[in-house]
């Protein structure tokens, strides 16, 4: 499987980048933020989804839930459970919420969802709320859309709840959104790392920390650099007060430029 260094080598992410979701995953000594990989049909949300939960501390107890088993994890304590199709008299299925529900019996101390796609949605965020960490992909084209559908996805499962209730589950459940693309040329990209801030009314409130900004005079969008917006997220804020000290240079305006 490729490795962080892949990643950067490939420019699909910058090391600032790279280092700051190390910083997130693997939480050092806190409680990791729960992240959710969105973005368009082969932009390479799986490969981005191993090699970040690549970062989770060896002595963490995983749990990976899948449609096709994808992840490689280089952990010894992974359980891989995959959905499986009903058979031919209609009985014996499993989907992905039957899944999480088993996983969260299983003591982990992490749970991947490969996809979240139906309604093992509000299933998954129940679980981050109550102490669960995890992670997961998304197909949606920005972080806002990304909100919009697991709202929808929350609906369709049947759940009778008001906007506002699924909008304050969401925002507990998720910290960190890394959008990211294909570009034209076929190279893939981390185009945003956003933060989930809270509610500010009946609106979820979000800042985005880095994004790739592009060359203008480059039609196929094949260079350009990540820059971070110089704000630095909430989730720090746990880590330093644990101790530990976060490199102000990440989220400094100049960014890195390459």
């Amino acid at each position: 499987p490729l490795t962080v260094i892949d990643l950067i080598n490939f420019k699909t992410m910058s090391s600032h980048l790279a280092g700051f979701l190390w910083v997130c995953v693997d939480g050092l000594g806190v409680k990791p933020c729960n992240a959710i990989i969105a973005g368009g049909t082969g932009s390479g949300k799986t490969t981005t989804l191993n090699t970040v939960t690549s970062f989770t501390p060896p002595r963490e107890r995983i749990i990976t839930i899948e449609d096709t088993l994808e992840l490689q994890l280089p952990h010894a304590h992974v359980l891989r459970m995959e959905t499986r199709p009903p058979n031919i008299e209609g009985k014996g299925e499993l989907n992905m919420d039957h899944l999480v529900k088993n996983s969260l019996r299983q003591r982990p101390d992490r749970v991947i969802v490969g996809e979240v796609r139906g309604s093992e949605a509000i299933t998954l965020f129940t679980a981050l709320n109550t102490g669960h960490s995890g992670f997961g992909t998304l197909h949606a084209n920005t972080a806002r859309d990304l909100l919009s559908r697991l709202e929808t996805m929350v609906l369709m499962a049947g759940m009778q709840l008001p906007i506002a209730a699924i909008r304050q589950q969401v925002t507990g459940a998720i910290d960190i959104i890394v959008q990211q693309s294909r570009m034209r040329d076929g190279s893939r990209k981390v185009t945003s790392i956003c933060e989930v801030l809270g509610m500010e009314g009946d609106t979820i409130v979000m800042q985005e920390i880095f994004k790739y900004e592009a060359l203008a005079k480059d039609e196929d969008k094949r260079s350009g650099h990540f820059i971070s917006l110089g704000l630095k997220p909430h989730c720090c804020d746990k880590i330093i007060d644990n101790g530990v000290a976060v490199m102000d240079s990440w989220f400094s305006n100049m960014g890195e430029r390459r």
